[in-house]
């Protein structure tokens, strides 16, 4: 490891401002500015192209509002850079300085180069027995990235944001790398990236499939953990942040900047297509007091994190060793700033919050009005764009679904699992699951929210996919290297018969009933509904329901026409087609359960013998088999039967038996068609374990 040479100079340096902070070039130098409240020394570190020697070390020159910030007239973009912060060296009370370690600036626009793993990271000297924790000299500079002084001229020409109202939002949660990785007629430079995913081939197949707005999962920077490192394997989602305003390097072309992410954007909103971040503002890759110091621990570590009872330990609610914390002003103002960069300079348009309620908290003590909640509720910027909730964490009274604040929308796993243990024949979910499909009013019905503040979905990035979840009984996570002790245990799974993959055809045709069941009613509730990136393809990761740290294929949207599912795509279409061209499932209020006689729009619940289902019905926990009818004024009635059991019932159309209703619907037979000419009378058999979606446009 070679030795930090001596590098300090006497380059002329001037006050420059402690605002905006970061590094901020202004066409003729460039103005550093660091935030760090118990610091006593900040240098500036200058690298050259490669980021491979330190040239030159500056000590910021001025200190006022407990930011460090000083102007050099000749730095220019693409200089490389990063800190050196002095202070004390106090583990028990909270400080964790040591200048021998190079630091990231939070506010940094790039990075470059990779996090090399080395127990030169660490503040501390490791013992052979991890008992010797005391002050470590050696200098990390050479295993560090780099921050990049960036230039954030872009030219948007006409860009706007679709603005697609959310009750006509539909979701699909996507990887940048995992979307076009798999695609061989994009050129190598380009597949795994933000250009990957702006081509218009890539683009037009979420056109063809109708979603109206991509969440991607994390694209701010972040590094893999060691440990994994060490097993050969990544951290492929990429819930590691180091920068909150830099790209993810993975992302970009060699030598790519920003405007490469930029592009995409555009692309997406040319074909009406909105782009949601999946962010991570709850926790850093710093981890817990044993881990590495690669930005805000070494900046003022007392500040950045939530700490316990003992300054030497971290307060964690997150899992991951640490929690930001947001009730300082200072790290409520850089996540602030971080959103309102993304909005503004890269056009983004919403965020989904990873384990948002640690953004709530105060130590153990959740409030919906705290002071995060509150900032995002009154930004001019922040109040234009969509904001999704994951809303629990690992922290006391963690779960908190349907408690944020209006303007919020918020995962429903209760959604996710009442509708798969419905369809998987569990007894007694009935009730919770016709919930779901008016919108979950029970949990969000309050405070003036919405039915869009429950995003609907039965698959996510966390978890098995839809073909896994009809081919599994148990997860299968042993290339993991944790001895299949990670990931879920409580799937509600049910894999048909056989575990995995097989040629057997009463079972793999029931396994695709089951995901027309299941997508079905995802897409014909109210609410928003989210779908998973290569569920519309049958897209399985073999079992396994916690493919994070997975580089492969496994985690690949397959463009290879031989593991096409064509049949399934173009059903899911269908009914992504009908969802946006019938209002009883987009309308933006909660319908409820038979109103007055005249009311605009209403909502009942159907028994086989077409009368309304009563309490007894409710309670009868042999019971898989009910009807939703949906009546808005001029629009029709909309007919939801959905059965679960194991057995066909014959079910009593409601109205005069000459009604005409027509099937749009039939999970059993594998259609959806919007404009169906198949007509119902009276009655109609309602296979087993299948859902029809009938309308009618007659007044009785």
């Amino acid at each position: 490891m070679p030795k930090s040479p001596a590098v300090h100079t006497g380059r002329r340096v001037l006050p420059g401002n402690d605002r905006p902070l970061g590094a901020t070039w202004d066409g003729s130098g460039t103005n550093f500015a660091l935030f760090s409240a118990n610091a006593t020394k900040v240098e500036l570190c200058l690298f050259d192209s490669r980021g491979r020697r330190e040239l030159e070390r500056v000590a910021l020159p001025e200190f006022a509002h407990q930011i460090w910030h000083g102007y050099l007239p000749e730095v220019r973009p693409g200089q490389l850079y990063g800190y050196r912060v002095h202070g004390p060296y106090a583990p028990e009370a909270g400080h964790r300085f040591n200048p021998n370690k190079l630091l990231l600036d939070p506010y940094a626009l790039r990075h470059h180069g990779t996090l090399r793993w080395h127990d030169a990271l660490h503040g501390y000297r490791i013992g052979h027995d991890k008992a010797d924790l005391s002050f470590d000299r050696r200098d990390s500079a050479f295993v560090m990235p780099k921050c990049v002084v960036e230039d954030t001229a872009h030219t948007w020409g006409g860009d706007f944001r679709p603005e697609t109202p959310w009750s006509e939002t539909i979701i699909y949660e996507a990887h940048v790398g995992g979307m076009t990785l798999g695609r061989d007629d994009l050129e190598d430079p380009i597949r795994g990236t933000f250009e990957g995913l702006a081509d218009p081939r890539t683009i037009d197949h979420l056109v063809k499939l109708g979603v109206t707005a991509v969440e991607l999962l994390p694209v701010q920077s972040y590094h893999d953990e060691g440990h994994l490192i060490e097993k050969n394997l990544v951290n492929w989602w990429g819930y590691n942040t180091l920068g909150f305003f830099a790209p993810a390097q993975r992302y970009l072309t060699p030598n790519g900047k920003l405007n490469e992410f930029k592009l995409m954007v555009r692309r997406m909103h040319e074909a009406g297509i909105e782009v949601i971040l999946d962010v991570v503002y709850n926790h850093t890759a710093e981890g817990n007091e044993l881990g590495p110091t690669l930005s805000f621990r070494g900046i003022d570590n007392a500040s950045y994190y939530m700490l316990d009872e003992n300054p030497r330990h971290y307060y964690d609610t997150t899992g991951c060793g640490n929690s930001l914390n947001l009730r300082h002003s200072r790290v409520l103002q850089m996540v602030m700033d971080s959103l309102r960069y993304w909005v503004e300079v890269c056009h983004v348009d919403g965020f989904r919050f990873d384990l948002a309620t640690t953004l709530g908290r105060d130590h153990a003590s959740f409030n919906r009005e705290a002071v995060f909640y509150e900032a995002i509720r009154q930004d001019p910027v922040l109040q234009t764009v969509k904001m999704i909730a994951e809303p629990w964490d690992t922290g006391p009274d963690g779960y908190q679904l349907g408690n944020f604040p209006p303007v919020w929308a918020e995962w429903n796993d209760r959604f996710r699992d009442n509708v798969r243990a419905y369809w998987k024949g569990d007894a007694g979910v009935m009730r919770k699951m016709s919930d779901g499909l008016l919108g979950s009013a029970a949990t969000f019905g309050h405070d003036g929210r919405r039915p869009w503040s429950s995003i609907n979905f039965v698959t996510a990035h966390d978890g098995f996919t839809l073909m896994d979840l009809v081919s599994y009984n148990e997860k299968h996570n042993e290339e993991n290297g944790e001895d299949n002790q990670d990931g879920h245990d409580h799937n509600l799974s049910w894999n048909c018969g056989t575990e995995g993959p097989t040629d057997d055809p009463e079972i793999n045709a029931l396994r695709d009933r089951q995901r027309r069941n299941m997508i079905a009613t995802v897409l014909l509730s109210q609410g928003t509904p989210m779908l998973l990136m290569g569920d519309e393809q049958g897209r399985s990761q073999n079992g396994n329901n916690n493919a994070y740290c997975q580089p492969g294929e496994i985690n690949w949207l397959s463009w290879d026409e031989a593991d096409d599912d064509p049949q399934f795509r173009d059903f899911v279409r269908g009914l992504v087609r009908i969802r946006r061209s019938r209002p009883h499932f987009t309308d933006p209020h909660f319908l409820h359960d038979w109103p007055q006689p005249g009311a605009p729009r209403c909502a009942g619940w159907l028994h086989p013998e077409g009368r309304q289902m009563t309490p007894e019905d409710w309670e009868d926990d042999e019971s898989r088999c009910t009807g939703l009818l949906l009546q808005l004024v001029r629009q029709g009635s909309a007919l939801v039967l959905i059965n679960a059991g194991e057995a066909a019932v014959n079910f009593q159309l409601p109205g005069a038996p000459e009604r005409d209703w027509w099937r749009l619907v039939d999970t059993a037979r594998g259609y959806a068609n919007p404009r169906s000419r198949h007509r119902d009378r009276g009655s109609v058999e309602l296979p087993h374990r299948s859902l029809l979606l009938l309308e009618s446009t007659d007044d009785d």
